[in-house]
């Protein structure tokens, strides 16, 4: 990418203090989000990948939650610097959020058409009437039928792909620079999520926003976004181009997960499909050294003593791993 990036993210670390101990969720975490991108997130559950979200948004709960460490650097501005009452003219204006389940998203006692405007007004002064004007406007670029009616409905009589439209309306409402999709296709049948996946990237086009794509589907990556980053136990793993990471995986835990996902040319009647052995440790009690050197048949000693360093193994293509270090 030869533009500068409209985010920027160095070393963010983001922790829980529980019971059981200090949980790292997000451990140095170095990313970096161009203008009119589509940059993916994929690890399994728990790695660390909405924490991380959520961080950019400063909407950890705390306690227990609490950034330690790091810089976001937004149009050249610190998130982390910034006031609260700062930070609430970021959220949903320049930096919007679809979240994973817009039933638990969305306010059950006011219609979709009230939440959709207050974004708007909230971040722009327009009048009541303009606000509802645009929220039909928007409602109508995710293509829901007869927004005029559908306006007044409440989310309980929307069916989950609906209601996933409603939240990419209320996302893009302001036009925001940047947009997070935390697995936006969660709870819904295969041909929807392929309507809502479509809708996204053709807004994107439309509006010139960039997206932040998270999900734990690889075919959902190769299909949507330009890079990726591979999040394991609080830490990328491994950052490239989307072409470059499906044609030469490096990291040991991209080759596991790619191999056990089921391509089109797979007679799954003769051939079991690979997994990875093991389990994804806990947070608060990390191995020492590299957290997946338990779970890899290429360990060698050194990956048990100290972490590796991220390293650029090609043009663009880096990977955090001992083999490469």
């Amino acid at each position: 990418m030869g533009s500068e990036p409209i985010l920027t993210i160095r070393d963010l670390k983001t922790y829980f203090r529980t019971y059981e101990g200090v949980v790292r969720a997000v451990d140095g975490v170095d990313l970096a989000v161009h203008e009119g991108e589509t940059l993916g997130i994929v690890g399994e559950s728990g790695c660390g990948k909405s924490v991380m979200a959520l961080s950019i948004l400063r909407l950890i709960p705390s306690p227990p939650g609490i950034i330690v460490g790091g810089e976001m650097l937004f149009s050249g501005v610190d998130l982390l610097k910034l006031r609260e009452s700062e930070m609430r003219k970021i959220r949903g204006g320049e930096i919007s959020m679809i979240f994973q389940e817009p039933m638990t998203s969305l306010n059950p006692v006011y219609d979709i058409g009230d939440q959709i405007s207050e974004t708007i007004r909230l971040h722009q002064q327009i009048s009541r009437s303009e606000a509802y004007d645009r929220t039909i406007e928007m409602l109508r670029l995710v293509k829901i039928p007869s927004p005029e009616r559908r306006i007044k409905e409440y989310p309980h009589k929307m069916s989950g792909g609906m209601r996933q439209r409603v939240m990419i309306a209320m996302a893009l409402a302001c036009h925001p620079k940047v947009m997070i999709a935390d697995e936006p296709t969660t709870a819904l049948d295969v041909t929807i999520q392929a309507q809502i996946l479509d809708l996204i990237q053709q807004l994107r086009e439309e509006v010139g926003t960039s997206i932040i794509l998270i999900t734990h589907d690889l075919g959902v990556i190769a299909e949507n976004a330009e890079r990726v980053a591979v999040m394991y136990t609080g830490k990328i793993v491994e950052h490239a181009s989307v072409a470059d990471l499906f044609l030469n995986p490096s990291h040991p835990y991209t080759r596991g997960l790619l191999e056990s996902t089921p391509r089109m040319d797979m007679d799954v009647s003769s051939t079991k499909l690979a997994s990875i052995p093991g389990i994804v440790p806990s947070l608060t009690d990390l191995p020492s050294g590299c957290s997946f050197h338990d779970r890899c048949s290429r360990a060698r000693g050194e990956c048990s003593q100290s972490q590796p360093s991220f390293v650029e193994v090609d043009r663009g293509h880096y990977v955090r791993c001992w083999l490469f270090s």
